[in-house]
């Protein structure tokens, strides 16, 4: 994975973390893998100030932080769709996982965790962001979104079911039919429910 953060733009990252043993630990696992910190907090207030100054492309929160937690952190960060959000939980809060969910986070990573833990819950919050704001730019309306949402996630599924996709392909393969045969990515899915994934994909979908 490394290589491929070196060969492309390195993506910059957010750390909050109220143990600072933890988060140099973070800090040193995310450089070795090919990440730029740009910025570090120990409380949830100064995550939100310093993510809406420093604009990274991604933001990992801890859950218990003082002054504010990351919870209301990540609502937010993600609610004022400012970068995605990994959450990081200790094992005995594994109920706060569908708040987080909730709160806007994309991916979340138990403690303690190993690197090989790091850069996958890293990728999955990076892509299920993109995908929801290329959702987002074709439709205005709240209630559309969360619509298209659901029927782009069931074909999604449907092509990974059918062709062993894996979840990021699934989507890129809806995204660039729609785009091209001029449809909406809502009608790429709707016609793949439809048709039960009967659109052949093309070999390479990634």
């Amino acid at each position: 994975m490394t290589d491929i953060q070196a060969g492309a733009e390195r993506r910059r990252v957010l750390i909050a973390e109220d143990e600072a043993l933890i988060r140099l630990d973070l800090a040193e696992m995310l450089v070795e893998e090919g990440y730029d910190v740009v910025g570090e907090a120990g409380d949830g207030e100064t995550a939100v100030r310093l993510a809406e100054e420093l604009k990274p492309d991604l933001v990992i929160l801890d859950i218990k932080m003082p002054i504010m937690d990351g919870l209301a952190a990540a609502e937010r960060i993600a609610g004022g769709r400012i970068a995605p959000v990994v959450i990081l939980t200790a094992f005995s809060q594994r109920d706060l996982v569908e708040r987080a969910r909730a709160a806007g986070a994309m991916a979340y990573l138990v403690k303690p965790f190993q690197k090989s833990d790091l850069v996958p819950a890293i990728e999955i919050a990076l892509s299920r962001y993109s995908e929801i704001a290329a959702l987002e730019a074709e439709v205005a309306g709240l209630t559309d979104r969360l619509e298209i949402r659901k029927t782009v996630e069931r074909a999604k599924g449907a092509l990974m079911t059918t062709y062993g996709m894996t979840e990021p392909q699934a989507f890129k393969w809806i995204q660039r039919t729609a785009m091209d045969h001029r449809m909406t990515m809502r009608e790429v899915a709707e016609r793949i429910l439809a048709e039960g994934t009967g659109a052949e994909p093309a070999t390479e979908a990634g």
